[in-house]
C-alpha cells in the first residue's frame, strides 16, 4: 500500500534545541582551529576564509576539501565529533511532548540536516528524541562532492528519501539565525514540513515550492523583511499553525487526554 502522508521535515542544531546553548559558537571556534592548524593560518584569516567558504559552498567543509584536498571525515572527528554535547544537550521533556504528539497517522516525521550522520545521531539521542522520526536526510562527508542546503539538489534528494513525490504542499519551517554572529574575540508531492535555522535555506525551499514558515527565539528582533509565509517564535505554535497533524492544540490538552498509540 503506498503511503501518502505528508512529510514533516525537522532541522537539527539551532532548532530542535535553542541557539542559548552556543553550540553553534562552540563549532565556529573548532572549524576556525582547524583552519588555522592545517592551512598555517592567522586566527583572523582562517575565519574569514571560513566564512568566504561557508558563503560559497554552504559548508566550510566543502571549500576545504575542493581547493585543499583535506579528509572530511578527519574534520569530522576533529570539529563535530570533539564538541562537548553531553555536558551541553539534555533530553527535553517538552519537545519530547511536542514529537510525540504528532499524529503519525496522518505526517511523516522527518529529519534534514548539513551535519553529518554522526553528529545528528548524537544530538537527537541527547535530546531523548531519537525514536520520533521515521528517517534522516543528511550531507554525506563520504560522498564528494557533497550535497547540502541550500542547493536545490539536497531538497529534491530529501523529497526523494522522505518518499515525497510533489512540491505543491510543501511546508517549510526555519529559524532565523545569522550564520556567524558578531564574536569579540575577532576584530572584525505530499505535504512537506521543515524546521530549519537558516533565512536563506528558507528563501530556496519556497522559491521551489515550498510553504515557509519563519521561527524566531523570544528576544529576536522583527526581521526587516520577512524571509517566510508564517513567523512564530516557539515550535509549539505549530501545534496552531498545522492542528491537523497534531492529537492537541496544546501540551496541556494532550497531558490531560488519554494516551495514544501514534505507530
Amino acid at each position: 500500500m503506498t503511503d501518502t502522508r505528508p512529510v514533516f521535515f525537522f532541522d537539527i542544531d539551532n532548532c530542535l534545541y535553542s541557539r542559548s546553548k552556543k553550540v553553534q559558537e562552540l563549532m565556529q571556534d573548532l572549524i576556525d582551529d582547524y583552519f588555522v592548524t592545517h592551512l598555517s593560518l592567522s586566527r583572523q584569516d582562517a575565519n574569514e576564509l571560513h566564512l568566504r567558504y561557508y558563503k560559497d559552498y554552504g559548508l566550510a567543509i566543502a571549500g576545504l576539501v575542493l581547493h585543499h584536498k583535506i579528509d572530511p571525515l578527519e574534520f569530522n572527528r576533529q570539529v563535530d565529533d570533539a564538541l562537548p554535547l553531553d555536558t551541553i544537550i539534555v533530553p527535553d521533556t517538552q519537545l519530547q511532548k511536542l514529537l510525540a504528539d504528532i499524529d503519525r497517522t496522518k505526517v511523516k516525521p522527518w529529519l534534514f540536516t548539513n551535519a553529518y550522520i554522526n553528529h545528528a545521531r548524537r544530538v537527537i539521542r541527547l535530546l531523548g528524541v531519537e525514536d520520533m522520526f521515521e528517517g534522516i536526510t543528511y550531507c554525506d562527508y563520504g560522498n564528494w562532492p557533497f550535497v547540502c542546503k541550500p542547493h536545490e539538489e539536497m531538497f529534491r534528494r530529501a523529497e526523494e528519501e522522505a518518499g515525497a513525490s510533489s512540491v505543491k504542499d510543501c511546508y517549510f519551517v526555519v529559524i532565523y539565525i545569522s550564520p556567524f554572529p558578531p564574536r569579540p574575540s575577532l576584530k572584525a508531492k505530499k505535504q512537506l514540513f521543515q524546521i530549519d535555522d537558516s533565512a536563506l535555506n528558507c528563501r530556496h525551499a519556497h522559491s521551489r515550492g515550498w510553504t515557509t514558515t519563519h521561527i524566531l527565539e523570544p528576544d529576536d528582533p522583527e526581521p526587516t523583511t520577512k524571509a517566510a509565509k508564517h513567523q512564530i517564535r516557539s515550535l509549539e505554535e505549530l501545534r496552531e499553525l498545522f492542528p491537523q497533524f497534531f492529537n492537541s492544540t496544546s501540551g496541556a490538552d494532550r497531558d490531560a487526554a488519554p494516551s495514544k498509540n501514534l505507530q
